[in-house]
């Protein structure tokens, strides 16, 4: 009996050994050990980062504060001037305006193509991974090839299009060298390179939507148009404003299809933010006052992206989703 006290005396305090937390110092210890195998496996990324994204914009932030200028050697410090010049200047503001414009022409037109084929493709029962595949090639081709391609369709009375209007007695209009047609072309370049990458995302989107909720709909009359705008949109609002945004900041910075196309012509009417920062900086060779241009394009793109966020929040409310 004595034996048995013991052994069992023994075995209880065993177990509560084994159950007994460890010592502070060796948790945090073997949580520093696997903090530290993280931060090495981040390491690369984070240099990486530093090298292709902070470096630059540090420059730029840097260049914007003196007067660079490569034609003449000057390099002097002259802290805001820059940017207190292009505000007031004419010039920047006019390239803003049209750079506002073709984004917001563009990128609503994308989205609602975009939105209507993507419900289509979604009621498709065969092919619309085929056809899916099919729209997503122009946005594969390299931006400055399609740009050539396109300006092949649109060259003066010698392009594709005009050619074919000619053959119909239709007198076609200059497409690029009229003001406003130049600006239709640009806007149609950019809807029919990068639609399929809304469409893609879209289409995804919808596949995702609950299929009770469409069988009650459906069940309950709902047509088309209420299916698409009433149960579907309300429940892909986060992908919406993803895929919003994304197409916002990028249309911003375009520059190859008007580069290609226009080369910010004829005369200006073609010159947005980018256009205007490549002629500042790589032809009159102003390099501080590119800089400031482009920070100043970096942060009115912060801005109207946070403002397509806060916009589909505000629309989203009443929902109780969160679009981010």
């Amino acid at each position: 009996m004595t034996m048995l006290k013991d052994i069992g005396t023994s075995g209880a305090s065993a177990i509560m050994e084994r159950s007994r937390p460890e010592p502070r110092s060796a948790v945090e210890t073997t949580e520093r050990t696997r903090n530290l195998k993280y931060a090495l496996f981040l390491l690369p990324s984070v240099i990486l980062i530093c090298c292709v994204m902070l470096y630059p914009l540090g420059y730029a932030l840097y260049s914007s504060l003196f007067n660079y200028d490569l034609g003449s050697g000057i390099h002097e410090l002259i802290g805001l001037d820059n940017y207190a010049t292009l505000l007031g200047e004419a010039r920047f503001w006019a390239a803003l305006g049209r750079t506002c414009l073709i984004v917001a022409c563009a990128v609503t037109s994308e989205f609602f193509i975009g939105l209507f084929v993507a419900y289509g493709l979604y009621q498709l029962v065969r092919g619309g991974r085929v056809l899916s595949l099919l729209m997503f090639l122009p946005h594969i081709v390299t931006p400055v090839v399609a740009a050539l391609f396109l300006r092949w369709i649109f060259m003066g009375r010698w392009g594709l299009l005009s050619s074919i209007l000619i053959s119909l007695n239709i007198f076609p209009p200059d497409w690029l060298g009229d003001p406003s047609w130049a600006r239709f072309t640009v806007v149609v370049a950019d809807i029919w390179q990068f639609t399929p990458f809304i469409i893609l995302v879209l289409l995804a989107a919808l596949n995702t939507v609950d299929e009770s909720l469409i069988e009650a709909a459906k069940l309950d009359g709902a047509g088309h148009w209420t299916l698409l705008f009433r149960i579907m949109v309300p429940s892909v609002w986060p992908m919406i404003a993803f895929v919003l945004v994304i197409r916002v900041m990028d249309a911003f910075r375009s520059f190859d299809n008007i580069y290609v196309l226009t080369a910010g012509g004829p005369g200006t009417a073609t010159e947005t933010l980018t256009m205007y920062t490549y002629t500042t900086a790589f032809k009159l060779l102003k390099i501080g006052k590119a800089s400031a241009l482009g920070v100043l394009t970096l942060i009115f793109v912060g801005l109207v992206a946070l403002a397509v966020i806060m916009v589909l929040s505000r629309l989203n409310r009443g929902r109780g989703k969160s679009v981010i």
